[in-house]
């Protein structure tokens, strides 16, 4: 009897093509998007599709109830652009009014007073008229034909499903997400009919309707029955923003994310600590290796906690944040041997859904949209089956903190898309999902690739760390010596599940003009090229 071949350490093959690739956490969006490809679409055309077939097959994820970010590399311009597509507050809320009202210390993590604009529509609009070449309404139709007649709902999605039905808050979201109570389970058709018909409205009308239209009006209805803020005005004067990528250079390897209100500045900050240090040399996932990267992660953190918020409510210091020398002060803080108290932060978590796209013409976006917890503020509007966002809940109720609750405002964001150029040239554009595990896993995948040379898929299956507010999660395949050793330097150890983050990239060989696509074993999803 022969060995099974072991080319590569990785479970799954890295996917290789020359026209175009996608990855993503869905296969049926990975599919879809990859027929646009197939039909001379570009990246954005691509994404779009993708991005509407995800707010259907993984609804307590992601869906045209929340926010989308997107950096874009145009080939033929050659020019990195960022999209923040992030909704704003209420232009009625008042802060201290709504606190002796309701009480409330900080924002509850679900409910209406954390609905804020959903913005992902808007931004497939900006996108699309600046980018896209296949007719929008075209590019709907595979989300629309799921919605409207099933899908077989997949192994890990109709687990995540079931953990978090209870975040389910009204009537009319337990009868759109439930059957008979209970969520589906796995290999069950599920259908959501309402949201099939939200999104033949949007592909006829246009996605201005979303916002000025009979859509906006039945979403601001709900809002107000439920003791709300949001009004159609509010949904009329949300825009999404063309933004200009941040960035820094890890060891040749130019590292691109988006500026605030997203937390993209903290990977870059985390890079800047870690480079002071021969990371190689520690040795991959070692006790050492791991303290390091855990405590520029509760540097980088506590800054978040300070100075992430909208940059057009206050000049925020984001600039000297990713700055070299600004690293150098914040490695002082760290004791090779011992952990650190550094605790200014409030833990963030989310469900999200990344995405990501290259095709023959040579464009590439990294894309990311989410409803932000399981479900979302866990409310849908009667007869649209979309789940609001619940982006409210990290609004700040503290005076004189950056990112106070305030009219027309953009609260800090955890999704964050990210691409590294190397040379001038495209490198890799990849995203790993989940809350305050998206600027850790960004900067474990990026070390995995540039310091120890692992592939596009190797990299984004090795077992990583996530650091939180209870303590520090290993996932199996740490060895149980290093971490006897990170708890001898003052790691708290804590278990963890589904916490881990989800990991989607393509690689870009530009000497050969080929794709390399790499898609986590922790997701449903797969990478799929042509």
């Amino acid at each position: 009897m022969g060995d099974r071949p072991t080319p590569s350490k990785n479970a799954r093959s890295v996917v290789w093509s020359r026209n175009g690739m996608i990855a993503s956490s869905q296969p049926l969006a990975v599919s879809a998007g990859l027929q646009v490809l197939m039909k001379g679409g570009n990246a954005v055309d691509a994404a779009i599709t993708a991005s509407a077939v995800l707010g259907v097959v993984e609804p307590f994820a992601t869906g045209i109830g929340g926010d989308a970010f997107a950096i874009y590399w145009d080939n033929q311009k050659k020019e990195l652009v960022g999209l923040n597509g992030s909704g704003r507050s209420a232009a009625s809320i008042d802060a201290v009014k709504l606190k002796k009202e309701t009480g409330y210390e900080k924002l509850p993590l679900t409910g209406v007073h954390t609905v804020t604009v959903p913005g992902a529509v808007d931004a497939w609009d900006v996108l699309h008229k600046r980018y896209g070449t296949i007719a929008f309404d075209e590019l709907l139709q595979p989300a629309i034909e799921y919605a409207r007649y099933g899908f077989p709902v997949t192994d890990i999605i109709s687990h995540q499903w079931e953990m978090n039905k209870k975040s389910l808050e009204t009537d009319e979201a337990k009868r759109v997400f439930l059957r008979n109570g209970r969520s589906p389970r796995e290999g069950e058709v599920f259908s959501n009919p309402d949201y099939a018909d939200s999104l033949e409205v949007i592909a006829r009308e246009g996605c201005r309707c979303f916002y000025e239209g009979e859509l906006a009006e039945k979403i601001c209805a709900c809002i107000k029955e439920l003791g709300g803020h949001l009004k159609i005005e509010d949904f009329k004067n949300h825009k999404s923003e063309w933004v200009d990528p941040i960035s820094t250079n890890y060891r040749g390897y130019d590292v691109y994310e988006l500026p605030p209100n997203g937390q993209g500045a903290m990977v870059l900050e985390m890079l800047n600590i870690l480079e002071g240090y021969d990371m190689k040399s520690l040795g991959h996932n070692s006790a050492d290796y791991l303290h390091l990267i855990i405590e520029a992660k509760k540097a980088a953190f506590a800054d978040r906690a300070k100075y992430v918020a909208d940059p057009s409510f206050a000049d925020l210091p984001t600039e000297r944040i990713i700055s070299k020398e600004y690293a150098s002060e914040r490695r002082k803080l760290i004791n090779l041997n011992k952990a650190s108290e550094i605790s200014d932060w409030e833990e963030k978590s989310s469900n999200t859904v990344y995405l990501t796209v290259a095709d023959k013409y040579g464009n590439i976006i990294s894309f990311i949209q989410s409803i932000y917890w399981e479900f979302g503020s866990g409310i849908v509007p009667k007869g649209t089956g979309i789940i609001l966002q619940n982006r409210g809940t990290l609004f700040s109720l503290e005076p004189g903190h950056l990112n106070y609750l305030e009219p027309s405002k953009r609260p800090l964001h955890t999704i964050i898309p990210a691409f590294v150029m190397k040379d001038g040239k495209p490198w890799l554009s990849y995203g790993v999902m989940g809350g305050d595990m998206q600027p850790q896993g960004h900067v474990q995948v990026l070390l995995n690739l540039v310091e120890f040379g692992m592939n596009i898929q190797e990299a984004g299956e090795a077992p990583r760390v996530c650091h939180t507010a209870e303590g520090v999660a290993l996932e199996s395949g740490i060895s149980w010596q290093e971490t006897t050793k990170l708890m001898k330097k003052g790691h708290f150890i804590i278990s963890g599940y589904d916490i881990f983050g989800g990991f989607q990239g393509i690689m870009i060989n530009s000497d050969e003009g080929t794709y390399a696509g790499g898609s986590d074993d922790r997701k449903d999803g797969c990478a799929i090229g042509y």
